[in-house]
């Protein structure tokens, strides 16, 4: 497909990320956008007032760049891409009413950074799996950028991607911009497994802080969870592989350390004394390193590679153990 023609993309979910990844599509002259959300309300919202009244409301869209749809089959009908950035735990629903005849043709970019649960399946995998999609036609989006700094317009960056570099190549063109740089990689299975591990980093990082663990210890957390993360990256796909790159460390810290993340805000509250359940109804979004803790507990099952990070995070949420008490052992294992 021609990047000088119009090019039509589906947007699947309707949160920050899906509308910061609307905004950057939107300064692309030969984009049409379709957009898909789950809420009447916020859709009608939009329709009017042209902006998402939910997430990053500051955000302008263009009327005559966007559309917005009800219905997933409408939204995806004659696209090129289809962009799904819903939470994982939601995919499988969001997708309910899709055939593999309406994705047939079309590449499919997950900007999940999370697994879809009870199959502790990758989206791409899963996908693949339910739509007869190949490979070579799957994108993954990732690196240090949230939503809300593209809001902003802060410089930011991105990586694409792929089994195979032409179509990260092509979709890293049209994710670039005046204030994001995107670039291609042919690894999607590493970025994407490191995408998921560091949601489960910065759950660890935010009961630390919440704990009342300092910087110092912070850094020796997240050096450590880079080992953690490149040594079960290495067991599910052994490659060559530049892990200090900003696809993988890069993702790693801004997730760890942002005033922006959601996953180390959800850590942060059950390590001051909040249940699981209070922490996940006080937050107004979804934390995708709370189901995939489970998903690679689950799947590390069969690799036995040495996670202490992970298990002490899985203890914490899912066996109800004392934050204090599981961190506590964890600092003897760290170097």
């Amino acid at each position: 497909m021609s990047l000088f023609n119009h090019i039509k993309i589906a947007v699947i979910g309707g949160g920050s990320w899906a509308t910061a990844l609307i905004k950057i599509l939107c300064e692309q002259n030969n984009v049409q956008i379709r957009w898909w959300l789950r809420n009447q309300k916020d859709i009608d919202h939009i329709r009017k007032f042209n902006h998402n009244p939910s997430y990053l409301s500051d955000v302008v869209l263009s009327p005559k760049k966007v559309k917005v749809f009800e219905k997933t089959a409408d939204a995806v009908k004659g696209a090129d891409y289809v962009i799904l950035a819903v939470p994982a735990a939601f995919i499988q629903e969001s997708l309910q009413h899709l055939s593999a005849k309406h994705l047939q043709g079309k590449r499919i970019v997950s900007a999940i950074k999370g697994m879809v649960p009870e199959k502790n399946a990758l989206v791409t995998d899963w996908a693949a799996e339910a739509f007869g999609i190949e490979m070579k036609d799957t994108c993954v989006i990732a690196g240090p950028c949230h939503a809300e700094e593209v809001a902003l317009e802060k410089q930011s960056y991105l990586t694409i991607a792929s089994t195979e570099c032409p179509a990260a190549e092509d979709f890293a063109q049209l994710m670039t911009c005046r204030y994001v740089t995107a670039n291609a990689l042919d690894d999607l299975y590493g970025v994407e497994y490191a995408a998921i591990m560091k949601n489960i980093v910065a759950l660890a990082c935010g009961i630390t802080h919440g704990l009342g663990y300092g910087d110092n210890f912070q850094a020796v957390l997240v050096s450590n969870a880079m080992q953690e993360i490149g040594s079960l990256v290495t067991a599910l796909d052994p490659r060559e592989r530049n892990l200090s790159s900003s696809a993988y460390l890069g993702d790693l810290l801004v997730t760890a350390y942002s005033q922006f993340s959601r996953n180390r805000l959800f850590g942060n509250m059950v390590g001051r004394g909040y249940s699981v359940k209070a922490a996940q109804l006080e937050m107004k979004m979804i934390a995708e390193g709370y189901y995939a803790t489970k998903s690679i507990h689950e799947l590390n099952k069969t690799y036995h590679v040495n996670l202490p990070i992970t298990s002490a995070v899985y203890s914490i949420l899912y066996e109800e153990q004392a934050p204090a008490a599981v961190m506590n052992e964890l600092k003897k294992l760290l170097k």
